[in-house]
């Protein structure tokens, strides 16, 4: 029977693929553990304990039918349980390299409870659609019938591209404006190769552009096109930017050179990735090489910013991050294999000034201590008196997190209604902005980055811009 192959958590012990030894994956930007083979991956999906009330998929915010592709898995109907992972998700094989599972989905399930460890969630769902891919199951997206209507797309990250998708499928025509020369947007030039190598993502590209959706790439809006332009344009136009303006510190020295962007350093090594010419990274400003490099900065990037480091030859990698392991925002996975890598975290921590004659030569820092819980549920960082020490420092990277630029102003849209913090302002039930037409969703609405939920922000907003077309061109042929 079927349900024999389940409920094998107590026999059979948490897996995750093997990864390759530190030493060896601290050499080059390829991801750091292969994919499961076959028998490995239909085992760990079979110690899923088939739950009533699956925490996993009421954890993630796709709700993606988890336990039942792991059932598939496990009777290796794998073509099945690709094709049900897909139903819920544009990108799964993307989402199971990089979303946070020991927050989501692996964090709550219930054998984890059990102390049995969690299911490999990420990495089953990672390996059933590279095999998809392999075996030629990933077919094109099938384009409906064409609805006369065209939809403008402003940038081309996660929301962006699921929107396309979805609205493709509709038979709408469909543009992506971005300001990149490759679509993608952080999934190409913000997460290191070794967490997603690139090819991941371009077949993706590939398979939109395929379909008839049309990418005008290094096309900013504002200075190509007003958002004004793009409305007379299109029916309809969704902004996706995203949050890209770096959070800043004040401090002393914070103008020295070698006191960098997290985006900006980011950004340019996946550009050397693929082969571009990049100055700042070739004359050494955005080069770890040799350098003593701090990291300011407690999250995912700055998981990412430390472990680049490491792979660009850094003399020394710290982390500094102002509150203790327990409170800190980004994955412990991530945290673990920096570590293996060499990185060394500098908790209750703080920056109180850069040394510089030009260029940055230390960091002052500063001790901290926690204090009480602030809104987040996190405990306050409060300056620890007396505590103080300095670092050796050749480059600083600030990966503070990221806040939204001023698109009424960057747009040339000064009716666009924004937040108290620069987020574009919605109607949360249409996801329709302050301007009739003209929609919005992902980090640009939420203000804060993460990938599964830009990926349920665009397939939400797709649905919604589909609704309010059909009643446009309804009341446009009454009207005729």
């Amino acid at each position: 029977m079927a349900s024999e192959r389940m409920l094998r958590f107590v026999g059979r012990e948490q897996h995750y693929p093997d990864k390759r030894s530190a030493d060896e994956r601290a050499r080059d930007f390829n991801e750091i553990a292969a994919r499961y083979a076959q028998p490995e991956a239909d085992d760990q999906a079979s110690r899923c304990s088939q739950c009533g009330v699956p925490y996993c998929s009421v954890h993630c915010p796709l709700h993606n039918h988890i336990p039942d592709w792991l059932r598939l898995t496990a009777e290796g109907r794998l073509r099945e349980a690709y094709e049900l992972s897909n139903a819920t998700s544009t990108m799964p094989e993307i989402c199971g390299r990089i979303c946070p599972q020991d927050r989501l989905c692996e964090g709550n399930c219930v054998i984890e409870f059990s102390g049995h460890g969690a299911v490999t969630i990420g990495s089953v769902e990672k390996y059933i659609t590279d095999a998809a891919w392999a075996e030629g199951w990933v077919e094109p997206v099938h384009v409906g019938p064409a609805t006369g209507q065209s939809v403008a797309i402003v940038g081309a990250g996660p929301a962006g591209l699921t929107a396309a998708e979805y609205l493709r499928a509709e038979g709408h025509e469909v543009h992506v404006y971005d300001r990149h020369d490759r679509a993608g947007g952080l999934l190409t030039y913000g997460i290191p190769g070794f967490k997603l190598e690139k090819d991941v993502v371009m077949r993706r590209v590939d398979r939109l552009a395929e379909s008839g959706i049309h990418f005008h790439q290094g096309f900013e809006v504002g200075r190509d096109a007003t958002l004004d332009e793009l409305r007379r344009r299109h029916d309809a136009v969704l902004i996706a930017t995203g949050v890209y303006k770096a959070r800043e510190i004040k401090v002393p020295g914070n103008g020295a050179e070698g006191v960098i962007a997290a985006l900006d350093y980011l950004v340019a090594s996946n550009r050397k990735g693929f082969g571009d010419a990049v100055p700042a990274f070739d004359d050494g400003t955005l080069n770890a090489e040799g350098k003593h490099v701090v990291v300011i900065g407690g999250g995912d990037t700055a998981m990412d910013c430390v472990r680049t480091a490491v792979r660009q030859g850094a003399k020394s990698v710290k982390c500094l991050y102002r509150r203790d392991r327990e409170n800190m925002p980004g994955s412990q996975r991530e945290v673990a294999n920096a570590e293996e890598e060499g990185v060394e975290f500098v908790w209750l921590s703080a920056p109180a000034s850069f040394a510089a004659d030009k260029h940055v030569k230390e960091v002052a820092v500063a001790g901290m201590r926690l204090g009480a819980p602030d809104a987040s549920g996190r405990r306050s960082p409060e300056p620890d008196p007396g505590r103080t020490f300095d670092l050796p420092a050749d480059m600083v990277i600030k990966a503070l997190g990221f806040d939204p630029e001023e698109l009424p102003h960057l747009f040339g849209s000064p009716d666009l209604s924004v937040t108290r913090w620069g987020t574009l302002r919605v109607d949360h039930q249409t996801m329709m902005t302050s301007l009739s037409g003209v929609f919005a969703a992902g980090d640009i609405v939420r203000g804060a980055s993460l990938v599964v939920w830009g990926i349920r922000d665009g397939r939400d907003v797709s649905e919604q811009m589909s609704k309010w077309l059909k009643a446009k061109a309804k009341s446009e042929k009454k009207a005729a």
